[in-house]
């Protein structure tokens, strides 16, 4: 049974997670100048499988309890490589800035699957406007680069949009078919072992070929995406949906792309932290203050 609202602890969790994700946002584009991004996410997921392999044997554990855990594992796999195989293919046809907001509906699709489809996870009104503020804080961050739309960048729209909610229905399918059935080890395995082959397959087929030799630049990219991306903090954060509601932990979400944002731009390119970054963390603030406000009594 798990609590159905977040105290100081997740909240705090949920914080560094969405550091940590914002900083990968900067990692990518220096990775990316030197490897495939879809190569790069295959890579990620192969190592983390590795990692993951030892920790589960280690820790005498098995791998597939059944044949139903193995085939809920192989979806959520699919969905997780899907997902990015949409993004990377949409970013050829619409903006990033676009491509950042789609993708960030991700939480309205789980707040709506957990309301349908998970026990205690309703989607009361504060909830309702928390996201919807929180989203707004969003849309604030990048509407000076949102451009106009077009039947020209349609395709890619719809395919961002198709990974946010690809990403929503992987957390509510985890939390409903997996999270009673197996440990959270267990569970992110399935998800990076599972979407490997279609990473690497959409890479051969849509990318360049890999270059042989890399920068320690980008060879630190790699280990950051590997091994405190994909192993570390998917762990950590398949822990707390095993753990809490999961609307409530997707709305902290919102959170990443702002801290990407800052971390891309004031930290790393040395910019003036702008107005609209101020503005977003404060709707998104905001916004997860109602989202969490009395989320068990409604």
């Amino acid at each position: 049974m798990y609590r159905a609202q977040l105290r100081w602890q997740p909240i705090a969790t949920l914080l560094v997670l969405a550091l940590v994700w914002g900083a990968n946002m900067a990692v990518i584009k220096i990775g990316a100048r030197e490897l495939p991004p879809l190569f790069m996410a295959g890579l990620r997921s192969l190592v983390a499988s590795a990692c993951l392999y030892i920790w589960i044997k280690a820790k005498g554990l098995s791998l597939f309890p059944s044949i139903k855990v193995l085939l809920h594992g192989v979806v959520i796999g699919l969905f997780f490589g899907s997902e990015f195989g949409l993004i990377y293919v949409g970013l050829e046809y619409t903006l990033a800035s676009r491509t950042y907001v789609l993708v960030y509906t991700a939480p309205f699709f789980v707040a709506v699957g957990a309301h349908f489809f998970l026990k205690g996870d309703r989607l009361n009104r504060w909830k309702a406007a928390g996201l919807g503020l929180a989203f707004a804080g969003v849309v604030v961050l990048f509407m000076k680069d949102l451009g106009s739309s077009s039947f020209r960048t349609l395709p890619g729209d719809l395919m961002v949009l198709a990974a946010g909610a690809l990403w929503g229905c992987t957390t509510v399918y985890l939390k409903k078919y997996l999270s009673h059935r197996t440990v959270p080890l267990q569970t992110l395995f399935y998800q990076v072992f599972f979407s490997a082959p279609p990473l690497f397959l959409m890479s051969i087929l849509l990318e360049d070929p890999i270059v042989p030799n890399i920068s320690l630049t980008a060879g630190f990219s790699v280990f950051y995406q590997c091994i405190i991306v994909a192993f570390l903090s998917y762990l950590v954060w398949f822990e707390l949906i095993h753990r809490y509601p999961v609307s409530l932990l997707h709305a902290f979400t919102f959170f990443t792309p702002v801290f990407g944002v800052f971390l891309s731009g004031a930290l790393i390119l040395g910019e003036i932290i702008s107005p609209s970054i101020v503005v977003a963390l404060t709707l998104i603030s905001l916004g997860m203050i109602l989202v969490n406000r009395k989320a068990g009594k409604e």
